[in-house]
Parts: structure tokens; sequence; C-alpha cells
């Protein structure tokens, strides 16, 4: 009897391998969005660690304390702050795993597609980036310019993730537009208007009283009219998203852009509410880290509906998906071009926010 073809091994630690160096499109756009929740727990770990005044719990770097690269006792230092900020550090190392990872599957994917591998590169070269950022806010001891930097690197490496999970999900037909140039105006207005958000956001916080250390420098400025200027384009970004939704419901746009658009919404609204609270209760830590959370989130959210407004067409399949083993390959027959049938009418995962799925 022939050979017959090994069938994918169902145990946990082979399917891992094969996401990774026998990627499908699907497989890949799960490893893209395990890129994108890492960077939103980078977020949230790194706020951690400046509402409990652990920014310099770990006061050298790249070693945690003099000839140590991990916590140990130190007079000057409590455990608890040191372990925190240690724990930060070694999230930063799990987000560059994640992001070699997705980089050696988008090369893997067969037919190779450059743009993905591009967009993937750009995770662990921004995670390096971050860490030498992260260096230089230990080493400045916490300086507010330096922190805020930190914190915006990980918005822009996120632009990196959801740009790959998105396009992970659809083809490399040229764009078709699904919605008329007043909408896609408005749209990229509002995502200019998130990222003011997100600066003047490291701004107020610079200048409050969670920089990280009791010790720290923060900005010059009167916190009231910081605040004042970040609640102003919180509510210029709300104006545009009301503006979009409106756009979007009169020009008949397709139901996946509209669903991008009441997330964001709904997102913004519970942001807004989470902001003036906050404010109001004088920022207790709990709510302060839910804000951070909030402003990524509402990030990721703005991305997707940017993209929810063309449509590249489906994913490209290939007859196989890596180069198989000797005992994989078939006999001579039209299969691989059926299986490519096949796996184009069952899809590779969720419908991509910008091709929505036929009536």
């Amino acid at each position: 009897m022939g050979a017959v073809a090994e069938r994918p091994s169902s145990d946990l630690p082979s399917r891992m391998w094969n996401a990774v160096w026998r990627p499908t499109p699907g497989s890949l756009r799960l490893l893209a969005l395990f890129g994108v929740i890492g960077n939103v727990l980078i977020v949230v770990s790194g706020g951690a660690v400046r509402v409990t005044q652990s920014g310099l719990g770990c006061p050298d770097w790249p070693r945690c304390s003099g000839d140590s690269l991990v916590p140990t006792h130190d007079p000057d230092h409590p455990l608890l702050n040191m372990s925190i900020e240690f724990g930060n550090r070694l999230v930063t190392f799990v987000v560059l795993t994640a992001g070699l990872l997705v980089f050696i599957a988008a090369l893997r994917l067969r037919p190779r597609r450059k743009e993905l591998v591009w967009w993937a590169l750009a995770q662990p070269m921004s995670v390096v980036a971050q860490a030498i950022i992260g260096g230089i806010v230990v080493l400045t001891k916490l300086h507010p310019a330096a922190v805020s930097l930190h914190f915006l690197v990980s918005p822009a490496l996120l632009v990196f993730c959801v740009a790959l999970w998105v396009r992970a999900g659809e083809g490399d037909a040229p764009a078709l537009r699904l919605a008329g140039p007043w909408t896609r105006g408005l749209t990229a207005a509002l995502l200019a208007s998130c990222a003011a958000v997100l600066i003047a956001g490291t701004v107020v916080t610079g200048t409050g009283p969670h920089a990280g250390d009791a010790d720290s420098r923060r900005y010059g400025f009167d916190i009231t009219e910081v605040a004042r200027v970040h609640s102003v384009l919180a509510w210029v970004t709300a104006g545009l998203t009301v503006a979009v939704l409106i756009a979007l419901h009169q020009t008949g746009a397709p139901a996946a852009a509209r669903r991008r658009g009441h997330e964001l919404a709904a997102l913004i609204v519970l942001q807004g509410a989470v902001g003036y609270l906050q404010y109001f209760l004088g920022v207790p830590e709990g709510l302060v880290l839910l804000h951070m959370l909030g402003s990524v989130l509402m990030w990721i959210a703005a991305f997707r509906l940017f993209f929810a407004l063309r449509d590249r067409g489906g994913v490209p399949v290939a007859a196989v998906t890596a180069p198989p083993e000797p005992s994989e390959l078939p006999a001579p027959s039209d299969e691989p071009e059926a299986s490519g049938r096949r796996g184009a009418r069952t899809g590779s995962g969720p419908s991509p926010a910008g091709n929505p799925q036929p009536a």
C-alpha cells in the first residue's frame, strides 16, 4: 500500500509548532492577535509600575540592582516594588518572544506575502526599541519626557500589530473603498484626534501624582489646566466619532464598518466616564489602570474602523502551506487543487474588520 499522509497532530505542542513553522493564514492571524493582546498587557503592567511607585524598583538597567538580574534584598527599595518592576520587564520579554514567533510565521507562510513580513518584522524591532527607552527611563530617574515616550511606543507598536492582525485575514487585491471621501476623511481626523488624546494623557500623568516614584520629576504644568486640555481633546474625539457614525449610516456603509464604529463609540463613552470619575475621586490607582487600558482599547478600535472602510479581497490560498515532508507528498492528481478549493470555502478564521462577509 502507498504511504498515507499524516493527519495534523491534535496535541497542543505540535499545533503550536505548526502554527509557527507551518502556518496557515488563520494561525498567523491568531499569532498576530496574541501580539495585540501582549502589547495591551504591557501597557497595563507599566501602569501598575507607575501607580505603585515602583518605577525605580529596579534602580539599574539592564540589571535589576547591582550585579543581579533579578530582585534581591535592597534596603532602599522594598521587595514588592522591585518585584512589580521586574515583572513588567518580564512581560517585555514575553511580547518580544511573541513578536519573533509571528515574524517567523510570516516568513514561513505560503504563498509568502511581503507586506505581512514587514508588519511582522516591525513588532520585535519595536519591542527592542521599547526596552532601550525603558533603560533610558531608569537611567534618567523617571524623567517625565522619557516616561511619556516609553508609553507612546506601545500605541505605535499596536499599529503594526493591528495592521498584521487585520491584513492576515484578507487578501492583496487593490483596495476597494467602501465609504466616500468625506467619511474616510472624518475617520482619518478621528485617528489623529485619538493620538492627540493619548499624548495629552501622558502629560496629565507626568504632571499628576502617579509619576512612578514619589521623588521623580514631574512636568511643571498646572494639573487642572493639562487635565482640561485632555478633556477638550476627548470631547473632540467623541464629536468626530458621532460624525463618523452618522456618515456611515447615511451612506449605507457595510455592516462590519458600522459595527466597528459602534464599538469605538461605546469605548469612548466608557473611557470618558472613567476619566471624569478618576478626576473627581482624586485619581485612585485602580481607575488609573482602567483608564490606561481603555485608552489602548480605544486606539485599537479606531484602527479597526479605519481598516473596515476598504476591502482587499479574500485570503490567498496555496495548495500547501509549507514545504511538506517526503512522507506527506500526495500521489500525482488534482488533489492539491481540490484541497485549496476546500480551504478557500472553509476559510481560515473570522472575517477581518475590513472584509465583511456576503449575505
